[in-house]
């Protein structure tokens, strides 16, 4: 892992802040729209203004209702410096009322108005009364749902020699334009940093950046007993209910088969969830040493020593050991068929266990590595790969479809060309990552709802209601209800755009869907209340987003896992003593006895290695065998005798001719 670099620290000379908002510009923006009639009024009117008030009434009825509209309209982009958020000089402001749209949740969608204040849905139905001062949004014929939830984002981490070029601004800026209102991060340091310090690190990087709310997940990239305290206070004090496991990257991240075991059982024993990197680490080391010796060094390398196998038998192996620790499990990134067979398969027999494809395995696939052009084909690099199956994008939306798989992410981390470049003679050194924040949404839509394979609901529950049940958040976040956080997107389902690295709002400069035309479009987002993406036009602010907190124990998770441990508890068999005979012990015959924890080797600190014993007048057995699977031999503790030439030895002389 690098180390941190230097644009992280403090700049010498930073340039002045801009201290204003999008209401500055905008005469009595915070003053309340609606007349409030009292005594005092009607005294202060004069009679001689009567007439004149009666003449310019037919004028005053030609007027635009909402003036502040036609002033906000040609601004195309305005980033407003953070500031402290406080709503309760902006109450009024706060008000919005969406008015006509079809309210689509996870399990129904109707007809109904929605009125919101202080980033709270008040009230949903029809003839709703609501107070003055409220904006009106109108959303006749378009679908009303709940913003994005991103569970797997990599913003600005150092990885593979340099950093991700988005950090948490421009990625949650990009959230925010595509319709995903929260992004869940990964924490995730080197070997033997404190989970705790990495923790704070993550904080201190996305806190005074953030344009969207965020929670985070952390790596457990090392395991001992620090670790395992690490993680009893993430959860219990920090806000953290989810650990990343890792069976790839062998020597940076991965860990051993009984530190997984140990890990899940701590995540089970916390109430977090267990999540893995599913390759086999060792595997792919082997192979991509054998690519190198055969001449390959460009991408299609990275793509052809990670094999489906690699990551079906990862997948297989992580279930398994979950399973023996009574633990639920999530598996990120699921990029191959055979490996989404894996988890449908141990779902069908009672797994706790959910599956994440991403928009780049939804999306695309890997053929584009085998690009004759370097930069377009390292473009498409990360880890797993993605598949040169071109079906594969169309299987693993038909899972997702059918909750074969559950929930949806991006495993957004980009690096642009130069970076990219760290790998232009060794595959092995092309820093993995793509992009998919900003068109995550998109992507699923054309692929999943416009291609008649999942319903708007379903739409709903993949790409924001199921993670937020997984993650503990619900209904905060991932519905539209009475109570819940206005995060709120007006999708026009007809609407189309094209997917370019020219238009979009991330910091890279490279777009693995480059000139996919996606229907779905968001045409309003609101974040907490706050409308940021308005009429196709952003309006973010950074540092609004606020860091979301995530308890441990999701009923939707561990809802089966008490009674499922009470049932599988190992019971004593209650039965009689054995009392009949018993052979005596053979001497020297192989004991029950641990030797190395594994009583199949022998004992090799003992005096002598007999199979048979001894003979009656105390010597050698001649059956005896000296084998052994230890590789030991009888004669192992004798001294060595120095070796002797015999100059005639029996039947004469070998340097003589006969």
């Amino acid at each position: 892992m690098a180390e941190e670099p230097d644009f992280f620290k403090p700049h010498p000379n930073p340039p002045p802040r801009v201290k204003n908002s999008f209401f500055d510009v905008v005469p009595d923006a915070f003053s309340s729209k609606s007349l409030e009639f009292t005594g005092d009024q009607k005294k202060k009117k004069e009679p001689e203004a009567e007439p004149e008030t009666a003449e310019e009434e037919p004028e005053m009825k030609e007027e635009e209702p909402v003036p502040v509209e036609e002033i906000i309209a040609p601004q195309q982009y305005v980033v407003i410096e953070a500031k402290p958020w406080d709503r309760g000089d902006e109450s009024a402001q706060s008000r919005l009322f969406i008015k006509g749209g079809k309210i689509v949740n996870d399990d129904q969608s109707y007809d109904g108005d929605i009125y919101i204040e202080d980033g709270i849905i008040k009230q949903i139905g029809n003839n709703l009364v609501i107070p003055g001062g409220a904006r009106t949004i109108d959303a006749r014929g378009k679908l009303v749902i709940p913003g994005g939830i991103d569970t797997h984002t990599h913003m600005q981490l150092p990885f593979m020699g340099t950093q991700a070029a988005d950090d948490f601004y421009s990625g949650t800026k990009a959230a925010l334009a595509g319709g995903t209102t929260m992004i869940m991060d990964f924490v995730l340091d080197q070997k033997g940093v404190s989970l705790l310090d990495a923790y704070d690190k993550w904080r201190s990087w996305a806190d005074e950046k953030v344009c969207c709310d965020y929670a985070l997940h952390v790596g457990v990239t090392w395991w001992s007993e620090q670790v395992a305290n690490d993680m009893e206070v993430l959860c219990n004090d920090r806000g953290v209910n989810s650990f990343k496991m890792f069976l790839a990257y062998k020597d940076v991240f991965m860990l051993s088969d009984s530190e997984l075991y140990q890990s899940f059982l701590k995540c089970k024993q916390l109430g977090a969830l267990a999540m893995v990197h599913a390759e086999n680490g060792s595997l792919i080391e082997e192979k991509s040493r054998e690519m190198l010796q055969m001449g390959i060094t460009g991408p299609e390398g990275h793509v052809m020593c990670r094999p489906e196998e690699v990551e079906a038998e990862a997948a297989q192996r992580a279930i398994t050991i979950a399973n023996q620790a009574d633990s639920p499990l999530y598996i990120v990134h699921v990029m191959s068929k055979s490996s989404a067979d894996v988890i449908s398969a141990a779902r069908r027999k009672g797994n706790i266990v959910f599956g994440e494809p991403i928009a780049a395995s939804l999306g695309t696939d890997g053929t584009h590595c085998f690009n004759k052009c370097w930069r377009h084909s390292a473009g498409h690099v990360m880890g797993p790969p993605l598949r040169p199956d071109p079906t594969t994008p169309d299987y693993l939306m038909d899972l997702l479809a059918n909750n074969d798989l559950q929930v949806t992410g991006t495993d957004n981390c980009t690096f642009n060309a130069d970076q990219k470049a760290l790998g232009k003679d060794d595959f092995r050194r092309i820093p993995n990552g793509v992009n998919g924040v900003e068109d995550r949404m998109s992507i699923i839509w054309e692929k999943g709802v416009h291609s008649g394979k999942m319903d708007p609901c379903r739409f709903v529950a993949v790409t924001s209601t199921t993670a937020a049940k997984i993650f503990n958040m619900y209904p905060k976040k991932g519905r539209i209800a009475i109570g819940s956080d206005a995060d709120i997107v007006i999708w026009d389902p007809d609407q189309t755009r094209t997917i370019s690295a020219k238009t979009h709002h991330q910091a890279v400069d490279f777009n693995i869907f480059e000139g996919m035309v996606c229907h779905g479009v968001p045409l309003y987002v609101m974040m907490n209340g706050h409308v940021v993406l308005d009429e196709g036009q952003l309006k973010v602010t950074q540092g609004l987003g606020r860091f979301v907190p995530t308890s441990c124990n999701s009923e939707f998770v561990f809802g089966r896992v008490k009674e499922r441990e009470r049932a599988r508890r190992p019971v004593k068999v209650e039965r009689d003593p054995y009392t009949g005979p018993v052979i005596e012990v053979m001497e020297n015959a192989l004991s029950l006895k641990p030797v190395d924890a594994n009583p199949i080797i022998p004992d090799v600190n003992s005096a002598e290695f007999y199979n048979r014993p001894k003979t009656r007048g105390g010597g050698r057995n001649l059956q005896d065998s000296s084998f052994s699977f230890s590789g030991a031999q009888i004669d192992d503790k004798s001294p060595r005798r120095p070796a002797t030439r015999v100059a005639a030895p029996p039947g004469g002389a070998s340097t003589k001719l006969w």
